[in-house]
């Protein structure tokens, strides 16, 4: 993007509405509860020819010590120096409240240049407060309404000085990152390994269960790799969720789920291998996600050759429809062990976009239907006539035959099981079709 834009302001004056509605996309949870937004979040932006990024941040806190919300301000202030242009916002239905006043002197004292949005202008409402924000002393205020888009073309006037051309790419040609998505239960210690795999502060972590609330996305690259690496919020069972934000929270941790490549699931050492766990696997395999499992704080586990042995047989037992799920153990809070994670992460992503000849794929076919023949239908042996692999992302095949009967799950199960073994294909989903052909013979009525 040209150039960079942060939205700063008090909590719950329309941040999040007003970056959802830049980015055209609901990125961003949005709720009447003030702070619902905590890490910093970056999207990119556009209103009309003008592409900009955007950061939505948390709303300012007067706070300076080391409790969240503190933490949260530290991440805003990160998010000021590293921007080009700040949208300082008010919500002009309250009017200009104390706290807009004292951040307003806090933001004439920053180096960067300073628009001021006075939200929520729709109809009349908030006539009063916009007159009173001429007083804050940053300029002539903007009236908008992040929810219904009104003032987009002010908005629009007002960042068009900054636009920069972007030279870094030329040619205009981008390598695609890897969808990288880090999910699991609360406090597991997401945000600590995020961090930790960036080099940076870039997650707002901390003792408190629930920290993170959006899925946070971080451009990141690895070894030539680029890497779209996405925080989530921690994903308790069904049961548990019973407030409005955190069923948002959950439902934006499984969009994330549907739209990554890969998934690391970080499980807690301390508290083994729990239900949930294996219900967030499950969910990542039916997706079609391949799945890498992280062991978190294994650096406080006694017994290690037990842990890892019931973790394996846990995985066997619940999850046989994918096997060979590689098994990293680390501690995010030390590093320790991190080094192996992305490197199993991008063989992983290879064994996801394999593809195998047909030519391949069907003399392989012949020695499985002679070890095992296919079953019986209507007094007949249903008849298998080859196999194709129709994509990868992940490897699914389709397995054309005669018209008189379906296989059995069973022997489905049996190729499957085979293909993974003989083409060495662990760890990610295989998606196996069959197709029949119609009966020239039957009635078309």
């Amino acid at each position: 993007m040209s150039f960079t834009v942060a939205i700063i302001g008090r909590p719950n004056v329309g941040k999040s509405t007003l970056f959802n509605r830049l980015v055209g996309k609901k990125l961003a949870l949005v709720d009447d509860t003030p702070g619902v937004t905590r890490d910093r979040r970056e999207g990119d932006a556009r209103i009309g020819s003008l592409k900009f990024k955007i950061v939505d941040t948390a709303g300012l806190e007067e706070s300076f010590d080391d409790s969240l919300e503190g933490r949260m301000r530290r991440q805003t202030e990160i998010a000021l120096d590293e921007a080009d242009v700040a949208l300082m916002l008010i919500d002009a239905r309250a009017g200009v409240t104390p706290l807009d006043k004292h951040f307003a002197n806090w933001l004439r004292k920053i180096k960067i240049p300073v628009i001021l949005l006075a939200n929520k202008c729709e109809g009349k409402s908030g006539a009063t407060g916009l007159y009173e924000s001429f007083g804050l002393g940053l300029g002539e205020p903007i009236s908008l309404s992040a929810e219904h888009g009104e003032g987009m073309g002010e908005l629009f006037d007002a960042l068009l000085p900054f636009e920069k051309t972007d030279d870094d790419n030329p040619d205009g040609e981008e390598t695609r990152p890897l969808q990288l998505a880090i999910v699991g239960r609360p406090n597991a210690g997401k945000s600590t390994l995020v961090n930790h795999l960036i080099g940076e502060d870039r997650m707002l972590t901390g003792p408190e269960a629930g920290v993170t609330r959006d899925a946070i996305a971080v451009e990141w690259e690895f070894e030539g790799q680029p890497i779209k690496l996405v925080d989530t919020a921690g994903l308790r069972r069904r049961a548990r969720v019973q407030k409005k934000l955190e069923k948002l929270s959950v439902a934006d941790s499984l969009r994330v789920i549907k739209m990554a490549e890969i998934v690391v699931l970080l499980i807690d050492a301390e508290e083994t291998f729990e239900k949930q766990d294996l219900t967030i696997a499950s969910h990542v395999i039916e997706e079609g996600r391949a799945l890498v499992l992280a062991v978190n704080k294994w650096d406080t586990v006694k017994d290690r050759p037990g842990t890892m042995k019931l973790i394996r047989d846990r995985l066997s037992i619940s999850l046989p429809q994918v096997k060979g799920i590689p098994v990293v153990t680390l501690s995010a809070l030390t590093g320790r062990g991190v080094e192996k994670l992305l490197p199993t992460v991008l063989e992983v992503y290879g064994l996801w976009n394999k593809r195998v000849p047909t030519s391949r794929l069907n003399r392989w076919l012949e020695i499985m239907l002679e070890q095992h023949p296919p079953p019986m239908a209507k007094g007949r042996r249903l008849k298998v006539r080859y196999i194709t692999q129709v994509k990868a992302r992940p490897p699914t095949f389709s397995l054309f035959m005669s018209s008189r009967g379906e296989l059995p799950e069973s022997y489905i199960r049996y190729l499957v099981n085979g293909m993974r073994q003989d083409f060495e294909w662990p760890a990610v989903p295989i998606r196996l079709y069959t197709r029949t052909g119609k009966n020239p013979y039957v009635d078309k009525d």
